[in-house]
């Protein structure tokens, strides 16, 4: 049986370790939902390169890892967690995925109800350059729009363009996750799409970033991770941030 626990780190911010198929049920409306859930099969790869710690000097360490420690997302959890997002949400729901998966995600999150809105995507110039030299490195992720709330769907970002340039590794960073996003990029997408104490959830939480960037902005938060280490790290880095 799954460990489950629960911690309350300040008022609106509360952290869920478990299945989120299992703890979104239970769970009140919320302003918005951005997360980045499991990529597909082909994304969980064998030795699998990632930058690793820095060693100074602008350097950072080179490591060829073990296929991902998660498993890759299939389509009955897809469907169930659209399901419940759509349920759940009254603004933006903002779902990180590959190129080849915002079809995926927009047919889950309309046969729910939302609306979807738009392909987004995110460009990391300093993405892994790909060394076998078979072909371009994959230098960006999408992101899948979708509005839940009543009426039309508003943002903050007026006519620009759903863009959104970071680098993945920020000067003074630390990955503690094998697909950690950077604060500014997830500090961004919440002054864009939420405001001034909506609470934001993220379901597949992770090391907590989106948690980081929200309780920075003054937002409450609400973060599920089902992996216990993972879990362990997202309550230090938001109760840093906090």
């Amino acid at each position: 049986m799954l460990t489950t626990r629960t911690e309350i780190l300040a008022d609106g911010v509360t952290l869920h370790m478990g299945d989120c198929r299992e703890i979104l049920p239970a769970l009140g409306k919320v302003g918005s939902v951005l997360t980045d859930p499991p990529f597909e099969d082909e994304a969980h790869t064998i030795c699998r390169p990632y930058l690793g710690r820095s060693l100074g000097n602008g350097k950072r360490e080179f490591v060829t890892d073990a296929p991902l420690q998660f498993a890759a997302i299939d389509e009955e959890t897809r469907t169930e967690v659209a399901r419940q997002i759509a349920a759940l949400c009254d603004g933006w729901a903002l779902v990180f995925c590959q190129a080849e998966a915002v079809g995926r995600w927009r047919d889950a999150l309309e046969s729910a109800g939302a609306k979807f809105k738009r392909a987004m995507i995110w460009i990391n110039p300093d993405a892994m350059p790909q060394y076998n030299g078979q072909g371009p490195a994959q230098g960006y992720e999408s992101i899948a729009a979708a509005w839940c709330g009543e009426g039309h769907s508003q943002w903050n970002g007026r006519g620009r363009a759903g863009i959104f340039t970071h680098n993945k590794n920020t000067p003074g960073g630390k990955h503690e996750h094998e697909t950690q996003k950077p604060v500014p990029l997830m500090s961004e997408l919440v002054e864009l799409f939420t405001n001034h104490r909506d609470l934001i959830l993220d379901p597949f939480m992770g090391s907590g970033t989106t948690g980081v960037a929200a309780v920075k902005a003054g937002r409450r938060f609400t973060g599920i991770e089902i992996a216990p280490r993972y879990f362990d790290i997202a309550c230090r880095r938001i109760s840093d941030a906090l």
